[in-house]
């Protein structure tokens, strides 16, 4: 089944990501450390400080959920490869975190389970229908979700997504893609969620030298505001509520 093929390519890339994925994602670098560091802070002010149960969608090696068990939160993180877990685990040593080796939207977790649904680029490794169904059942109502996912707007990121030679040469999964903002809202409507809104953001590029992060950080913050031109950033913040 094509979904069964998806879910092993994802194993692989699982494999690969776990001797490859700092060098990947590039959060090491100076511009990449503030990228990250931005990220962490819509995730940590979104779910806050409420003692509420949040299932990390493709915790990866586990960055983003050690910055997720510094709140005050119960944190679940899943992912489907057993080698991201094992890695997670070293990283990760919270009391208040416990990881999960699994598929994300075929999950063994109870209806209205949960809180906060989160994810950092981890969505467009899915198959996001059959995902949003699965949420809607393990998200309490009027429970929140939060992912931070490429968008396709962006040259690099159409290119990288689009490009079989790119692709693989920026080490995608096969079956990884990006979304259109206007897309994932409607697919976000049709299964059932509500006060939808995704914003293009981050244009703080990777590759940006540590002399030039002064201007850059002004220069960007600006472009987010522009109208068209902020159609065009890497990223998408996704956020709604179950029904």
């Amino acid at each position: 089944m094509a979904d069964d093929k998806r879910i092993l390519n994802e194993i692989r890339h699982g494999e690969y990501i776990q001797e490859h994925g700092e060098e990947i994602w590039n959060w090491s670098s100076p511009a990449g450390k503030i990228r990250w560091a931005r990220r962490c802070r819509l995730f940590s002010d979104f779910i806050g400080n409420s003692k509420s149960l949040v299932l990390e969608i493709g915790c990866g090696t586990g960055l983003f959920t050690k910055e997720l068990a510094k709140t005050d939160n119960r944190i679940v993180a899943i992912d489907i490869s057993d080698a991201l877990i094992a890695r997670a685990k070293q990283r990760v040593h919270a009391a208040n975190v416990e990881f999960v080796a699994g598929n994300a939207y075929q999950s063994k977790f109870q209806p209205n389970t949960f809180d906060f649904i989160v994810g950092s680029s981890s969505l467009h490794h899915l198959e996001v229908d059959l995902a949003l169904k699965e949420f809607s059942r393990i998200l309490k109502p009027g429970g929140g979700i939060m992912f931070t996912e490429p968008n396709m707007m962006n040259p690099q990121v159409a290119l990288i997504k689009n490009v079989p030679a790119i692709k693989r040469r920026a080490g995608d999964s096969p079956d990884e893609t990006a979304f259109f903002r206007w897309g994932i809202a409607g697919k976000l409507r049709d299964c059932g969620f509500k006060d939808i809104v995704v914003v293009p953001f981050d244009f703080m590029h990777p590759a940006i030298p540590k002399s030039f992060l002064g201007i850059a950080g002004q220069f960007t913050s600006v472009i987010e505001k522009v109208p068209i031109l902020k159609e065009i950033a890497g990223s998408l913040i996704i956020q709604c509520r179950n029904k």
